[in-house]
């Protein structure tokens, strides 16, 4: 399996403003890899700078579901 590291500027790009095309493209391209985590075709990998990035977003909805996707991931 391959095993993939996602910063966490990239594990929030969805949570994003779509309204930028950029941004919309980065956003798509981030839940395709994390289909591919769900299927187990890769891995996502975490870090204890994960966690400490995780802990200053001020959004509790994705700061939570950012926290349980990597807890679950890396169980």
């Amino acid at each position: 399996m391959t095993k993939i590291y996602l910063d966490v500027c990239s594990l929030c790009r969805p949570f994003d403003d779509q309204s930028f095309i950029r941004i919309r493209l980065e956003a798509n391209a981030v839940n395709l890899i994390l289909a591919q985590i769900d299927k187990k075709t890769f891995q996502l990998v975490a870090s204890p700078v994960h966690y400490r990035e995780l802990s200053d977003i001020n959004d509790a909805a994705e700061r939570i579901q950012l926290l349980m996707l990597l807890r679950l991931e890396n169980s």
